[in-house]
């Protein structure tokens, strides 16, 4: 671990540039096969992985946080198998630069194309997730970016292994050897220091909590890719089938409770209430979930009743508020008054119900009938995701290779003037 200092990042930052800049002239074939590389290094090293990630278990049982932070810290054999899959997966990509995005001739003969081009240096800092050091890096790498790493330090080691492991196929494929590197600081002057790089970094994406991510937007005036919160809501409508309510619910809040993605208020339509609720939240209580619902919910055996901070809370716990409503439309104001504009769900037979529900909310992801869960951009077939932005701009959802570049409009003609 080095100390830190303004010299040490703005090394970096030149040679982020001078690394991107390479990328010009490397192929395909050449990212995909270090990706592969990479795959079969951290095969090779896993060991010494595993036990790097053991420092930073036994180092975060010192400290107090929760049980989603552990959870999210934790390598093990299977996790290692997922991130290899990963590489694979991306790796087996179309390249997602270079293409050909549009193209049209105008009348005074000039020919155009929009073409995808890489963004430049993105810089990620990210949390307890040390799994974001390989998602991040592969993600740039296929996109024919730099990347600057900043993982916190309770995943310190584990990133830090894992980043020698990308830098060890990077060199022996052939790539650019600072194409990814990684800040070797905890030191918090770190990340003040990243986020006013603006000379070198074209785009900051955090991932992590709340704070961290208000701490970036407040204090960079370097584009940022990010999602504040995931409040993520499922509504069950009136003719919603039991056992799938049942167990889209139990899916999308219990698979994994500490991701963004992870149901935490749950809407329930008077009638299918009526009929359904109580077992349902039977179901919920059995597997240790803490229901906090409103007077009707809250008055139930085993329920408590929710406060005001209840609503709009992202618990990343075995916690969920619970409130019925009279119909969609009530659900859906509820969501947009206590939304994230991240992931929200519908749960019905109906088509058309579903459309309306599509049609009048915003979020970046909405879903019928689907576990929330599948919020992520390995489900959605991109290999990994960087993040998930909330934001209108250039990225929403699931942030991908593809999501990873910006485009350039080439034109051509044989002599044209302007009149």
């Amino acid at each position: 671990m080095e100390k830190y200092s303004p010299k040490l990042l703005a090394k970096f930052g030149k040679e982020a540039k001078i690394a991107y800049h390479l990328m010009f002239k490397i192929s395909s074939e050449k990212k995909n096969n270090a990706l592969r590389k990479i795959g079969q290094i951290i095969y090779d090293k896993r060991s010494q992985i595993l036990k790097e990630n053991e420092k930073d278990l036994s180092n975060a049982e010192n400290k107090i946080i929760s049980a989603a932070k552990k959870d999210r810290l934790l390598i093990n054999q299977t996790r290692l198998d997922d991130i290899i899959s990963t590489l694979q997966s991306i790796a087996n990509q179309q390249d997602p630069t270079g293409k050909i995005l549009n193209q049209w001739s105008r009348p005074s003969g000039i020919n155009i194309k929009k073409v995808s081009t890489p963004i430049g240096v993105v810089a990620i800092i990210y949390e307890s997730r040390p799994n974001v050091t390989i998602d991040a890096g592969a993600l740039c790498i296929k996109s024919g970016n730099s990347a600057i790493l900043r993982p916190g330090s309770e995943s310190f080691f584990t990133s830090l292994a894992l980043q020698k492991c990308i830098e060890e196929g990077l060199i022996s494929s052939g790539l650019p050897e600072k194409l990814i590197q990684m800040i070797p600081t905890t030191d918090r002057k770190a990340v003040t220091e990243l986020l006013q790089m603006k000379d070198y970094v074209d785009v900051i994406v955090p991932r992590g909590g709340r704070d961290l991510i208000q701490l970036v937007q407040n204090n960079t005036k370097i584009p940022v890719f990010a999602h504040l919160d995931g409040i993520v809501h499922a509504y069950i409508h009136s003719d919603a089938r039991p056992k799938i309510a049942e167990r889209v619910i139990i899916n999308s809040k219990l698979r994994r409770p500490g991701i963004c993605g992870a149901l935490e208020c749950l809407l329930i339509n008077r009638k299918f209430f009526q009929q359904n609720g109580k077992l349902l939240l039977k179901s919920l209580i059995n597997k240790n979930v803490e229901i906090r619902g409103d007077q009707l919910v809250g008055s139930l055996p085993g329920t408590s009743l929710a406060t005001k901070d209840d609503w709009g809370k992202e618990f990343l716990d075995k916690i969920l508020a619970v409130k019925v409503v009279e119909n969609l439309s009530e659900a859906i104001s509820h969501i947009k008054r206590f939304g994230s504009n991240h992931t929200d769900c519908i749960i019905t037979d109906n088509e058309q119900i579903a459309e309306t529900f599509f049609t009048e909310l915003d979020s970046a992801i909405l879903m019928h009938n689907v576990s929330t869960q599948f919020a992520d951009g390995g489900e959605f077939g991109m290999g990994a995701e960087i993040g998930i932005g909330t934001g209108k701009l250039h990225a929403r959802g699931p942030i991908g290779a593809d999501q990873l570049t910006s485009f350039k409009y080439l034109v051509q003609g044989d002599g044209i003037l302007r009149d």
